[in-house]
């Protein structure tokens, strides 16, 4: 697939891109995917066992995620269509000393490249960024292997999700870049899990990812209504 016909957006990457050279400042733009982190991988590691697991990690970004997979023994592949960034996550490998194989690719081609190779795949906070979200879904069932799960997070579509990552986080907090996120590309809960049943994969849990800007601290609750992490497999 060539990269003009990717699923993806040339305004967000050009945002994202933007905050390359600040992405591993934790007191920066990207302060609250490094919040969020721990939570993240603590939702994943719940579920799969990362210990020497293939694991691709969709929208990698910085490699913030990425690493912390790596960290925990996964082997680890990261997938962005935005250069700089990418370039960003190699150099930091070379302060943690982890490996991780960063490539600028889109899911799509990846997946007519590698069908039924990855026993898990990460893909957090990117769906909302994606003109095709189906699409990303469709070629996640491609790359995994039978009985491998896919770990998702994304925005619900509510009044309390526009309120708190639109006008709390951009225009009040001012923890994200103003037009970081599009409340029109926000996915409901009930949307997901239809794309993902259309898709042949079985949902497993839907739970909600809890923040608090003032401590820094986030955590898996059961209430979905801003912030969502969900877990599907693909049956054997």
């Amino acid at each position: 697939m060539k990269p003009s016909l990717a699923n993806v957006s040339s305004a967000e990457l050009s945002k994202f891109d933007k905050l390359a050279s600040r992405w591993w400042d934790k007191n920066g733009e990207s302060r609250p995917l490094h919040d969020l982190n721990p939570a993240r991988l603590n939702y994943i590691a719940d579920r799969v066992a990362l210990n020497g697991a293939r694991v691709l990690d969709v929208g990698c970004g910085g490699g913030i995620l990425s690493e912390a997979l790596a960290a925990a023994g996964a082997n680890v592949t990261g997938i962005d269509l935005a250069p700089r960034v990418l370039e960003v996550a190699r150099l930091h490998l070379h302060e943690t000393g982890v490996q991780v194989d960063y490539r600028e690719i889109s899911i799509e081609s990846l997946a007519a490249e590698m069908p039924a190779m990855f026993d898990a795949i990460t893909c957090m906070e990117m769906l909302e960024h994606v003109p095709d979200p189906d699409s990303v879904i469709a070629a996640c069932a491609t790359l995994l292997k039978p009985g491998a799960r896919l770990l998702l997070s994304t925005l619900n579509r509510t009044p309390q999700a526009f309120a708190a990552a639109i006008v709390g986080a951009e225009f009040v907090a001012g923890l994200l870049p103003r037009g970081t996120h599009h409340y029109a590309q926000f996915i409901r809960p009930s949307e997901l899990a239809a794309t993902l049943r259309a898709r042949g994969f079985d949902l497993e849990d839907v739970s909600g990812l809890a923040y608090n800007p003032l401590t820094r601290r986030a955590s898996v609750t059961s209430n979905p209504a801003v912030n969502y992490l969900a877990c599907a497999r693909k049956p054997a």
